[in-house]
């Protein structure tokens, strides 16, 4: 038996599935989705490349206007970024190559994926500050830690837990620790001049409680049976029902704080 709480519209402006909108009449608001996985503009190297093992070029200092140009139509945002800059990347600012992240170019400096990581969260918050006739609230949901074990996620990595963790069973660190106080550290700078802009940015902090439960993405299950994409553990997406879950419960609670 198919049972349905609401009935929903389809309102999207394009057939792309990356960018949906749909529209609840019952309860007169509309839910939108904006796929722009460096948050800053963004392209292949070579086009024909693998999205799994090709270079991109980012513009660390001009946020993607798939999204910017739409901010203002809505009265919540939520922003969430963070494993794709884990790719091989080149880096420009002004216009000019000022360095890469596992490029392996000669003469090319390799300022890690921590520099990019700073300056698309520092373009995206910008964006807000400055968008004229934008009044609503900014919802960062931090970094998402994964769970590989025995490896990394292209090196015999796998995640074999189906129970969460206890709290004394681990602790975050390494680069899910520097990500995640990267994006804090950047976060709290632009909620503060925010203050004095009339914009406010709220810290929707998912990371500590996700480490927790390595059970919600287990190893081969990332993606659909027939999709030909490279067989690698998926310790990263969360597949399974759960975890995720209680994002939206920490949202619900943080917007009714806000008296929506």
């Amino acid at each position: 038996m198919h049972l349905q709480v609401t009935y929903v519209v389809d309102a999207s402006v394009t057939q792309d599935d990356n960018f949906r909108r749909y529209y609840f009449p019952t309860h007169n608001f509309t839910v939108a989705s904006f796929w722009s996985p460096f948050l800053v503009r963004a392209h292949k190297v070579d086009p024909n490349a693998s999205t799994y093992s090709g270079m991109f070029n980012l513009y660390l200092d001009e946020p993607d206007t798939n999204w910017t140009t739409k901010m203002t139509e809505f009265d919540y945002v939520i922003m969430s970024a963070g494993h794709w800059l884990l790719r091989p990347t080149m880096f420009y600012e002004g216009g000019q190559l000022v360095g890469c992240h596992n490029c392996l170019a000669p003469n090319v400096t390799d300022l890690t994926m921590h520099y990019s990581y700073r300056r698309v969260f520092r373009a995206a918050f910008r964006v807000f500050n400055s968008l004229e006739g934008f009044r609503g609230t900014v919802f960062l949901r931090t970094f998402s830690p994964w769970h590989f074990e025995n490896g990394t996620w292209d090196n015999g990595g796998d995640c074999v837990r189906r129970q969460p963790f206890r709290r004394d069973e681990t602790r975050l660190d390494g680069i899910n620790l520097k990500m995640y106080m990267t994006q804090v550290e950047e976060f709290r700078e632009a909620q503060r001049e925010g203050r004095e802009k009339g914009v406010r940015f709220r810290l929707l902090d998912t990371t500590d409680a996700m480490l927790l439960r390595p059970d919600g993405h287990p190893s081969r299950y990332g993606h659909l049976p027939h999709e030909n994409v490279p067989m690698y553990n998926d310790c990263v997406h969360w597949c399974l029902p759960g975890p995720i879950d209680t994002w939206n419960d920490f949202l619900l609670h943080m917007v009714k704080n806000e008296g929506g």
